[in-house]
């Protein structure tokens, strides 16, 4: 049975408050607010007044709204519903107070349940490497050697996708140093390690770049037609490239820098190091990698980063 139902078979539940009505009536008329919306507000009020009971809703204040926050994540409602649930109050509310129909917003300081953050995916190390193998039926193609050494700067790095993109053959990328310097988010330059793995992949490709590369074209991944490689063409180039290499996964290139960051902070331990080499602002978004169990992993390797030393 529905919560709707549920309050018109229930004669224990007082009748629907005007004032929601004219404040759907508002948001239906002059906000142009999809049937959709009203209906999902509708439904979330109605929950407000089966837990007010006989009381206008007008009248509740703020530590009534908490308790009955409180009592629907109780109840088992995700924390997404929940924060659902309460947008369609404090719309209730803010209308009210325009009105001029309270003396103060209840809904001021009303906060949703924080929602679990998913931890993002990674590959295990011998996932990485059975992916950023060569393929050997490619070992004359130009474009597989591109994306070979596409892909082993990404991981080896830590890059973004964006990152990886707008490279140029402007001497950002210093072999001869093991470094490459990005602009990142908010257009914040940092300067990371590049591996020796990813070093020998990339000078293959730069001794075979001039065989795709366009007149004067800056950019140091190019394709087919000599131009810069979108962020999409290397998305799609990543997943044929998984798809070959039989990993049975969908890998996508946000996956090679959390594979980068979760290998170098399980062996390293070095939490603010890879918040640097990540380029994160703040330390509690490189955190999240440490909940990932990638213990058992770090017997394997004896360097910071598993393609850090040739074998």
């Amino acid at each position: 049975m529905t919560d709707a139902s549920v309050a018109e078979s229930d004669p224990s539940v007082a009748e629907p408050d005007p004032s929601v009505e004219r404040f759907l009536a508002e948001l239906a008329h002059q906000r142009r607010a999809s049937d959709h919306t009203i209906a999902a507000y509708r439904h979330d009020l109605a929950a407000l007044q089966r837990g007010a009971g006989e009381r206008p809703l007008a009248a509740l204040q703020s530590h009534e709204l908490r308790r009955q926050a409180m009592r629907l994540h109780g109840q088992g409602l995700a924390a997404r519903s929940v924060a659902r649930i309460l947008s369609a109050w404090r719309a209730y509310y803010r209308w009210l107070a325009r009105r001029g129909e309270l003396a103060a917003d209840p809904c001021v300081g009303l906060r949703a349940p924080k929602r679990p953050r998913a931890l993002p995916k990674a590959l295990a190390i011998e996932q990485t490497a059975a992916l950023l193998a060569m393929p050997q039926d490619g070992m004359g193609d130009v474009l597989a050697v591109r994306d070979h050494a596409m892909f082993e700067l990404f991981y080896s790095s830590g890059l973004r996708l964006s990152e990886l993109a707008s490279l140029d053959l402007d001497g950002k990328l210093d072999l001869a140093g093991a470094e490459v310097t990005v602009t990142g988010k908010r257009g914040k330059t940092r300067t990371v390690p590049v591996g020796a793995q990813a070093r020998e992949a990339l000078q293959t490709w730069l001794a075979q770049r001039g065989s795709l590369a366009a007149q004067d074209e800056p950019a140091l991944f190019v394709g087919r037609r000599g131009t810069r490689l979108t962020p999409r063409a290397i998305e799609l180039r990543l997943a044929q490239w998984a798809k070959k290499s039989g990993l049975g996964l969908n890998v996508h290139p946000h996956m090679l820098r959390h594979s980068f960051a979760s290998h170098v902070l399980q062996s390293s331990g070095d939490l603010r190091a890879v918040q640097e080499m990540l380029g994160h602002a703040s330390i509690a978004t490189t955190q999240i990698y440490t909940h990932l169990d990638f213990q058992h992993l770090a017997k394997i390797y004896d360097a910071a980063h598993p393609r850090a030393h040739k074998k």
